[in-house]
């Protein structure tokens, strides 16, 4: 035992789901949740080795990493694995917001649809616009990464 705590082995359980696992992103200073994603094998691997969140895409069988075309990046303070091994919480600091809608967080709204959550950034200026099409991204790997932020929400 060092500083009072014990060490046990973790086995995370990548077979329940396909290979993949449940992956909950919450602020490491105030512990609000901010997004729930999925991550393989190697998003795992990656997030642990680079101290930045990477998932898979469900809809594209796709490794990306948060933030990479938005700059709203979640760099790893700590990784913490449920009792089933089959989810992880990942405590972040979130660089900008966590939700391709420009909220903090994902969960910025109640099931009545009451907005209660802080919008943080204009989606159109990350990911830019189409002509005549306010909710598009300008750009193909704009369109990827908002596609991917999308697939966060539950």
């Amino acid at each position: 035992m060092k500083n009072g705590r014990m060490k046990e082995e973790v086995d995370i359980d990548m077979d329940k789901d396909n290979g993949l696992i449940h992956a909950i992103a919450q602020d490491y200073e105030t512990g609000e949740v901010l997004m729930l994603a999925h991550m393989n094998e190697e998003a795992l691997r990656l997030t642990i080795e680079t101290g930045k969140a990477y998932y898979w895409s469900r809809s594209r069988n796709k490794l990306w990493r948060k933030g990479e075309i938005s700059g709203n990046e979640q760099l790893i303070k700590e990784i913490l694995i449920d009792c089933d091994g089959d989810s992880v919480l990942l405590k972040v600091k979130q660089i900008g917001g966590a939700c391709h809608t420009g909220y903090r967080s994902c969960f910025y709204r109640r099931i009545n649809g009451e907005i209660v959550g802080e919008k943080v950034f204009d989606p159109e200026e990350k990911y830019g616009k189409r002509d005549g099409d306010s909710d598009s991204a300008s750009s193909a790997s704009a369109e990827i990464e908002q596609k991917q932020e999308q697939e966060q929400e539950p």
